[in-house]
């Protein structure tokens, strides 16, 4: 086994592919420095420049009200509950606007399954904000909202991609992956469409032209072969786009590649849910997939940390086992927030993690280029008000879902 174990460590150092088997070996039995160390040689090699990027976006919810009741979600309310609310369009541009005045170059609009929503529901709102705020890229929904907006509109999967990509959505979030094998996906979120089809929903977009990130949800109770099993059936999916043409393997660049251009695993959370945190995952277990990830993608080009759910300390840890970029000063986020998630930073602090990590930090866009590179500390931005994040209702004060962010000036 030791044999096994470090040959497959070296030849994914060196770029060369490991199996699924061989994924969950390393995952369950390969030292913890060794993993790191040749999660790292990776990185390094495709990122030679040592820059770790961080993103400044917005999550804007439009609703709560969802027909799916997703067992671990913290967000949603049923339709005709009390609490069920949706926000107007004149608030989210209002939103959007806040979020430029505070430096974003991108939002999340992402909100339940509604009943009532249909294909041209999200061709307004998207045409609205971009319209609005054009230098915003519109980085929202998922493969789950695309399926239920076409059957509300009793339209292709394929009609509802082009015509909300033609009213200004330029890139699908990983949103609704959680776990994407059948057993711990019906246990979770019974009423979900598979993660097959999940995939199939990116597959179309893909071929599109609409490219994507993937993400993953541990902790929920899956085992560590299901954890391998939903990084293999990601990867797989993106040979085919590789294979097609719509994804460049190729990352001399550090643009997206096409494609699932970022593979983002994150830690489930367990208030205010029906699983109510049974089962959780360890911040060792989120450290080595995160190695192992960056091991056995290689034909996603990025891979995301998630300190926002697994807290500052393991996303700078994550700096070491392979991941290039720490996330985004999320100037609101509400629904992990619902479930517990109250790790929060500013933009200084995010700067200062990755710095001290020995990377040279980089504020990039949706696509991953370069907007400001921090070669220097004398280089790092120095307004200290952009703070991530700004719950509007997860957090605890007068209960208003329309609290506003305190606007600044930012550089």
């Amino acid at each position: 086994m030791i044999r096994e174990i470090d040959d497959a460590l070296q030849r994914a150092a060196d770029g060369g592919r490991i199996t699924p088997e061989e994924a969950l070996l390393l995952y369950t039995d390969a030292p913890l420095h060794p993993l790191g160390e040749a999660a790292d040689a990776v990185r390094r090699r495709r990122y030679p420049d040592g820059i770790v990027t961080y993103l400044i976006d917005r999550n804007i919810n439009y609703t709560n009200v969802c027909v799916t009741a997703c067992k671990f979600c913290a967000f949603y309310r049923a339709p005709k509950h009390a609490e069920g609310w949706s926000h107007d369009t004149e608030e989210i541009l209002r939103r959007c606007g806040e979020a430029v005045e505070l430096g974003a170059t991108q939002v999340m609009l992402q909100g339940g399954h509604h009943p009532d929503y249909g294909v041209e529901y999200y061709e307004q709102l998207f045409g609205a904000v971009k319209s609005a705020y054009p230098q915003l890229a519109i980085h929202s929904i998922g493969p789950s909202e695309i399926l239920h907006m076409a059957k509300v509109s009793s339209v292709s999967i394929e009609e509802a991609i082009t015509r909300i990509q033609a009213a200004g959505l330029d890139s699908i979030a990983g949103a609704g992956a959680e776990m994407l094998p059948d057993r711990p996906r019906q246990a979770i979120a019974p009423l979900k469409e598979s993660g097959q089809r999940w995939l199939e929903v990116m597959e179309v977009a893909h071929r599109f032209g609409v490219d994507s990130t993937a993400t993953m949800m541990m902790g929920t109770g899956e085992t560590n072969a299901e954890r391998i099993e939903h990084m293999r059936m990601i990867r797989d999916v993106q040979d085919k786009a590789v294979e097609a043409g719509y994804a460049d393997n190729r990352v001399a660049e550090r643009g997206g590649a096409g494609g699932f251009r970022a593979f983002i695993p994150w830690t489930y959370q367990p208030e205010n849910n029906h699983l109510k945190g049974r089962t959780q995952a360890t911040t060792l277990e989120y450290l080595r997939l995160v190695a192992v990830a960056r091991l056995f993608f290689d034909n996603v080009a990025h891979l995301q940390s998630s300190w926002l759910t697994t807290g500052k300390d393991a996303g700078q840890l994550s700096l070491h086992m392979g991941v290039d970029d720490l996330g985004s000063i999320m100037l609101e986020e509400n629904v992990i927030s619902s479930a517990g998630a109250r790790h929060r930073s500013n933009l200084l602090e995010l700067i200062s993690m990755i710095r001290s990590a020995d990377r040279t930090p980089a504020q990039r866009d949706t696509l991953y280029q370069h907007l400001a590179v921090h070669r220097r500390p004398e280089d790092d931005p120095t307004d200290e008000r952009v703070v991530s994040h700004f719950s509007s209702i997860a957090l605890p004060h007068d209960g208003a879902a329309d609290r506003s962010l305190p606007l600044i000036e930012a550089r």
